[in-house]
């Protein structure tokens, strides 16, 4: 009988070493293939701090990332960008960090295991901005569902700098062409947040004729702007939001709770500027250097 019940334990770890071999530390979910979201992982699998799996949702015509936990049972995951996100929604047995999504600050409090770091540049940096520009009244569009607790987080700051926020609520895209409409005359410039409503592919270049036609500066988040017209760009160091990932990963696979964990800004970013639209626009770029680089922790 001793013979027997060894042979069966025998048995039974033969069966589950296979299932043990697929354990990894980080389940990485990215939303689709993307040269954004491959710069961020690069960062990331470049600290070599875990073992990981990638999964790109769009690889698949349906993934079961419930089922995929269950069976791999990874020590938690990072989701890249919000359908990444939203994917991870019904995980609860482990922690999630979030990168490359916006709002997951407002997702907390349906997923208490969620940490992660925003999409969006220190609003400072941007007052900082604005305030070497000698621009004092600033227009900015926004959706409250979207962006509404970094502008509040704005206002709070703002007066600290001179500047008053001169703010549009754009519930819908179709609002933004007659928001921007009711800020002639009452800005010098124009910040443009990474708000999916208030900015989309299609109302994206009405910034700039505003820009053109009001001769006010453009601000905005992403460098792909700047060849449309916008005067300068606040731009997340992407390589380094992935190490910064990796690091918020280290802290919850050693033990630290997502409940214990606070929701961080990136630690890296660069301003970037167009010569010509600021000398058009008469603003001296002297401290607006481009390819300064402004570090966060």
């Amino acid at each position: 009988m001793h013979r027997h019940s060894l042979l069966a334990l025998i048995v039974c770890l033969a069966l589950l070493l296979p299932a043990l071999a697929q354990a990894y530390d980080v389940l990485v979910l990215v939303s689709r293939r993307d040269s954004a979201y491959e710069e961020v992982l690069r960062g990331f699998r470049g600290m070599r701090m875990f073992t990981d799996r990638v999964v790109i949702l769009t690889d698949y015509a349906e993934a079961d990332i419930q089922r995929v936990v269950r069976e791999d049972r990874p020590g938690m995951v990072l989701a890249m960008g919000d359908s990444a996100l939203t994917a991870a929604r019904r995980i609860r047995q482990i922690p999630i960090v979030a990168v490359m999504s916006l709002g997951i600050r407002d997702r907390r409090n349906a997923l208490p295991n969620l940490a992660g770091i925003d999409m969006f540049a220190p609003p400072d940096t941007y007052l900082e901005l604005f305030k070497e520009m000698k621009k004092h009244r600033i227009g900015v569009l926004y959706d409250p569902a979207k962006s509404g607790w970094y502008l509040r987080r704005a206002q709070q700051l703002a007066h600290h700098y001179g500047i008053k926020l001169v703010v549009r609520e754009t519930p819908a895209p179709r609002d933004t062409l007659g928001r921007l409409a009711s800020l002639k005359g009452q800005v010098d410039a124009v910040w443009m947040l990474p708000d999916t409503t208030a900015v989309t592919r299609e109302t994206a270049e009405a910034y700039f004729v505003f820009s053109q036609e009001e001769q006010v500066p453009v601000v905005s988040f992403a460098g792909a702007y700047l060849t449309l017209g916008a005067a300068a760009v606040v731009e997340i160091d992407r390589p380094e939001l992935g190490r910064q990932a990796a690091d918020l990963c280290s802290k919850v696979l050693h033990g630290t709770g997502t409940a214990d964990l606070t929701f961080t800004w990136p630690r890296k970013t660069t301003i970037k500027n167009n010569r010509n639209v600021l000398k058009r626009l008469g603003i001296d770029f002297g401290s607006l250097e481009t390819n300064s680089i402004i570090s966060r922790e």
